[in-house]
């Protein structure tokens, strides 16, 4: 039962975050690129392991510079998405971004003919509430012990479903259906991601988050226990940092600097630092002669991901 099993990888979620600090769960962090520091000067670490992770980093010494550099042409012509024969900032980025996401991506792959019934290459909106709660459905939810957490999820499903539907027709793309699983990872998905995590987390339902909410949604004293200290920590920042308008209260606003913190975007400093690298005629794109001409930058950079895209067919691609 898809429902069961929804349940289930939720549950997986939450457990594959016992080892963050309880009052960090709520916080969507942009993670580096690399453990390693980012200096060109000390070889390419950094940009190479922000694609492969430690293990696949090992196969970079496995291609000759021809043919890492016969690869990476086929890469450019990826990444080259209007095909004008330039790579401008904007695809670096996204092409960068997309390599971040592709485990997600990956993921939303093998789960994908489940979803899309009708194998038309889209995951249309009754598809995935028939697939996922369709036998609750018809029994009006009857079946489960809490009705009105049901109701209240498959609402809160749809809701999400629309924000990710960007052209709004009621059918996914695989693009707008990874948002929907995963909108912490899309900017047009954070004013769903603020939502939630209110909804979640306001018990009096005025729309906001009071102290008490706050600290209850981090600790719960057990027998008569008394707070820690990083609780009362917590306590402090609400006041002094998270509460900006001093109301007592966190609004939507609020919300939003609290768990999605404005960081260095990592993703849009690699593609200009690959850009300012590599542009030899300094109109601010790349031609595929000037990439090869850094070839062993973008070996070591996150434009080519040895360990998978280099070793596929130039059809795969």
């Amino acid at each position: 039962m898809m429902l069961m099993q929804l349940l289930w990888t939720v549950s997986l979620c939450l457990a594959l975050t016992v080892a963050v600090p309880t009052q960090e769960k709520r916080v969507h962090h942009h993670s580096d690129l690399s453990d390693h520091v980012h200096d060109d000067t000390h070889g390419y670490q950094y940009d190479h392991e922000a694609f492969l992770g430690k293990e696949e980093a090992k196969t970079f010494d496995q291609f000759s510079p021809e043919e890492s550099q016969e690869r990476l042409g086929k890469i450019v012509d990826r990444i080259d998405t209007d095909t004008d024969g330039y790579i401008s900032h904007a695809e670096l980025y996204n092409w960068i971004k997309h390599r971040q996401r592709r485990y997600i991506e990956e993921n939303v792959n093998k789960h994908w003919s489940e979803y899309d019934l009708n194998k038309d290459g889209l995951v249309a909106w009754e598809e995935y509430k028939n697939t996922t709660y369709g036998y609750y459905l018809d029994e009006e939810f009857d079946d489960v012990e809490d009705k009105a957490s049901y109701k209240t999820m498959l609402a809160r499903d749809e809701r999400r479903y629309k924000a990710a539907d960007v052209n709004a027709d009621g059918k996914a793309t695989k693009e707008e259906f990874t948002a929907f699983l995963h909108p912490e990872e899309f900017d047009h998905m954070k004013r769903i991601v603020v939502a939630e995590t209110v909804e979640d987390i306001d018990k009096n339902g005025d729309g906001l988050i009071n102290l008490e909410e706050y600290i209850g949604d981090m600790f719960t004293p057990e027998n008569g226990e008394s707070e820690p200290d990083w609780v009362q920590t917590e306590r402090t920042h609400f006041s002094e940092f998270r509460d900006v308008n001093k109301d007592g209260s966190l609004d939507a606003n609020e919300v939003s600097q609290w768990i999605l913190p404005g960081e260095v975007d990592h993703a849009d400093n690699e593609a200009k630092h690959l850009i300012h690298e590599t542009d030899t005629d300094k109109d601010e794109r790349l031609t595929k002669k000037e990439i090869l001409g850094n070839w062993n930058m973008f070996v070591g950079s996150q434009a080519t991901n040895y360990g998978e895209d280099l070793t596929k067919r130039h059809d795969e691609l």
